[in-house]
């Protein structure tokens, strides 16, 4: 009896990758044990199995970086809870800067910090050079060192929530496909599945790359769009090590960290590939798409620049896999303004390792208690509004959003691609007068 498909659960979440997952286990940690989490393939298939794993706590709101925070701490006491090994492991990072605009920007996230109660140094190249060993430092102007930052291994990372979960009461459905959310009167009352409907109080739309399409089933704005990401993984070079700290190099777009004795070298390219146009496949579970070693080549170029050595490296992977990016860089929390009782967590932007665990908890928090429990209004799916939902006009946003990770933070930047896309009734006289447009709201 056990086996048999439930008909209705207190909460139905939708997608078993590192977010719904975490959103269950800390649902039975607030005491919600009727709790189903139902996943199309396998556990931590679609984007989650491909992430590479950085662990980075700093963020520009300093809620945001107490979630990472969190989520560092989680990820260190899990395996000793679950038995399952996470692969986290706390070997601190370390970001340089090639000019002095970088290095100011650097300082500035090194008070924003401290502020925060994140450990960090402005340290020297030479310093830098200590910790790093395999890179050159003659172009470099300087560093800082977080200790506190990391790395996990995705996968099994949300092995270990689901079994929490499971633990703590929670039901884990594989093979199911979601076809429809039930409604009345405004509000989310189940699921539709391939197995037959489950109704429930409360439905969490973490999806991941098909969560758009899920909040379509239902009339909700999910606006998110996904992006090519690539990366490469070298075999053994000389001077690596188990415990050689992540680094990035915004100036050069790139980041590395350790891996058998090898490099994981990816980076966010100034403009990025979008893929999916015509809908994300279903079956499109553990799957990568082709290599494109022409969209890599600046991110390459960067990298020989960095570490000489991987010149005559081998080459044993190219990873391309898509992850899903939002309008503004900002992950998707939070109950959806169209839909009473429906809430979603996506779109995290090739952050979703690094937020899972704070952003399951917060997510999880704000369903116990119906309203959140902390400012999250930087990622709450609420600042967006339905004409942010538009195909075309998300497709050429995140060619640009994906590329802001390590671009310079220029005070007051303002997005050049899909505008003018709402214009006001006197755009036209302001326009032919030399006006500087600034864009709100669209």
């Amino acid at each position: 009896m056990t086996n048999q498909f439930p008909t209705q659960a207190r909460v139905v979440i939708v997608g078993g990758g590192i977010i719904g997952c975490s959103v269950a286990y800390h649902l039975t940690k607030l005491g919600w044990t009727d709790v189903v989490l139902l996943e199309q393939g396998q556990l931590s298939g679609g984007t989650t199995w491909h992430a590479a794993g950085l662990v980075g706590q700093l963020r520009s709101h300093s809620n945001m970086t107490s979630l990472i925070k969190y989520s560092t701490q989680l990820y260190g006491e899990l395996e000793a809870e679950t038995g399952l090994a996470t692969g986290w492991k706390n070997c601190g990072s370390l970001s340089v800067a090639r000019t002095a605009d970088r290095m100011t920007v650097l300082k500035r996230t090194a008070a924003s910090a401290r502020a925060q109660g994140v450990d960090i140094d402005v340290i020297s190249p030479k310093e830098a050079a200590d910790l790093w060993p395999v890179m050159a430092t003659d172009d470099l102007v300087g560093a800082v060192w977080l200790p506190g930052d990391g790395k996990a291994n995705p996968t099994d990372l949300t092995q270990s929530l689901a079994k929490g979960a499971r633990n703590g009461g929670a039901k884990i459905i594989e093979r199911v496909r979601v076809t429809g959310i039930s409604q009345r009167n405004g509000v989310a009352c189940g699921v539709e599945t391939d197995r037959g409907n489950i109704a429930a109080e409360i439905v969490v739309n973490c999806a991941g790359q098909w969560a758009r399409k899920v909040g379509l089933m239902c009339g909700v704005s999910v606006p998110l769009h996904s992006a090519e990401h690539m990366y490469i993984v070298t075999g053994r070079i000389e001077g690596v090590h188990p415990d050689l700290p992540v680094m990035r190099d915004p100036d050069g777009f790139i980041y590395f960290k350790e891996e058998v004795g090898g490099l994981v070298m990816g980076g966010f390219e100034p403009h990025a590939k979008p893929w999916g146009m015509n809908g994300i496949p279903e079956n499109f579970e553990f799957a990568l798409l082709p290599d494109d070693w022409d969209q890599f080549e600046i991110l390459m170029e960067n990298a020989l620049v960095r570490v000489p050595q991987l010149a005559e490296a081998e080459v044993k992977k190219f990873y391309n896999g898509p992850e899903s990016f939002t309008p503004d860089n900002n992950f998707l929390l939070g109950e959806a303004p169209e839909l009473k009782n429906f809430y979603v967590g996506a779109g995290f932007n090739s952050m979703g390792i690094a937020s899972a665990g704070g952003a399951g908890r917060a997510l999880a928090e704000w369903i116990v208690n119906a309203a959140p429990t902390m400012d999250l209004w930087p990622v709450d799916i609420r600042r967006f509004a339905p004409f942010n939902n538009n195909p075309r006009w998300l497709h050429d946003r995140v060619k640009e959003t994906l590329g802001l990770h390590y671009a310079m933070p220029w005070p007051n930047r303002e997005l050049d691609t899909a505008r003018p896309f709402r214009r006001s009734p006197l755009y036209d006289r302001l326009a032919a007068r030399g006006a500087c447009f600034g864009s709100k709201m669209g």
